[in-house]
């Protein structure tokens, strides 16, 4: 799969490196960090592609949004670098201290922004070690949710019983209720032992986490049902038709004739690839392709400027 990335800009991480550090700065070098990073994020992907083809296009999309998170927070971490320079490059004399304070506390939140980005390797290496994770895009979202709800449901009904079982007077009968709900020796006897409050069975925050849990896939079923009930719906743009295909969770542009090679490179580059059985340009239906969308709208405007 072609790797997508996006453009660094030199200057500015010139210019924060130099207002921080006596140091030559290395051209090319914030754009050399920018593409360690995302290849590593290309080769998680080409691993999950090998090992489970039917997670390819999302793990590929999973990786062209890396790769632009990542594009934004580095340069948005140079921009902040020009804020303000170091005391030892500008001198103590009228540091501007407020200015500093303002720089730091920005740092700190682009620094937060990079560790969220890195939670999207994580989602890659749950899909490649097969963890369960239901992406409203794909077709079979709403079942898997619902499956999802039913065993949440079950497990909050299970725990409740339990714990209506190691409460019994008689211990024996509580025992026996618990065995009938499942439980085995070990686990009756991990139950009835009392906690650091002297409390036996499931604790209450193991309930309240579980029905929130519950909610949130209810909302999320709720949200999906209500995008799949509104149906396929189309709206022409100035280059192509616009599809969003809530049967297939896809979002679809229909050209008439093939593009140019420079409007293919736009589209390939933004994620798109093209689908025969369609006779579409496609990627999955969700808020990411949405955003896209709009930039391949912007680029194909350029060009005709």
């Amino acid at each position: 799969m072609e790797r997508i990335y996006y453009s660094i800009n030199e200057e500015a991480a010139k210019t924060a490196h130099n207002m921080m550090s006596f140091r030559d700065y290395q051209e090319g070098s914030k754009t050399a960090e920018y593409r360690h990073y995302v290849d590593e994020a290309y080769d998680l992907a080409d691993k999950v592609a090998e090992a489970r083809p039917d997670e390819a296009e999302r793990v590929y999309e999973l990786a062209e949004m890396y790769s632009r998170k990542m594009a934004e927070n580095l340069n948005d971490a140079s921009r902040i670098g020009m804020m303000c320079p170091s005391v030892m490059i500008s001198g103590a004399g009228n540091f501007p201290v407020k200015k500093k304070e303002k720089q730091n506390a920005a740092s700190d939140r682009n620094y937060q922004q990079f560790k969220e980005i890195q939670e999207i390797l994580e989602k890659m290496k749950s899909i490649l070690y097969g963890k369960e994770i239901i992406v409203s895009g794909n077709k079979d979202a709403v079942e898997k949710l619902e499956k999802k709800l039913d065993g949440l449901k079950a497990v909050q009904e299970k725990m409740k019983a339990a714990n209506k079982a190691v409460r019994m007077k008689n211990t024996e009968e509580g025992n026996e209720k618990l065995k009938e709900l499942g439980f085995s020796e070990n686990q009756i006897l991990e139950l009835r032992k009392p906690d650091f409050c002297g409390r036996i069975g499931f604790p209450s925050y193991a309930l309240q986490n579980n029905n929130a849990n519950i909610r949130r896939v209810e909302e999320r079923l709720k949200s999906l049902k209500s995008v799949k009930e509104q149906g396929t719906w189309e709206e022409e743009c100035r280059f192509f038709k616009i599809v969003r295909n809530t049967e297939a969770m896809r979002l679809q542009l229909i050209f008439d004739g093939k593009p140019e090679p420079e409007v293919r490179e736009i589209l390939k580059s933004n994620g798109f690839r093209w689908a025969p059985s369609s006779q579409a340009w496609q990627r999955i239906l969700n808020r990411n392709s949405e955003y896209v969308l709009g930039t391949v709208i912007k680029k194909m405007e350029e060009l005709v400027e």
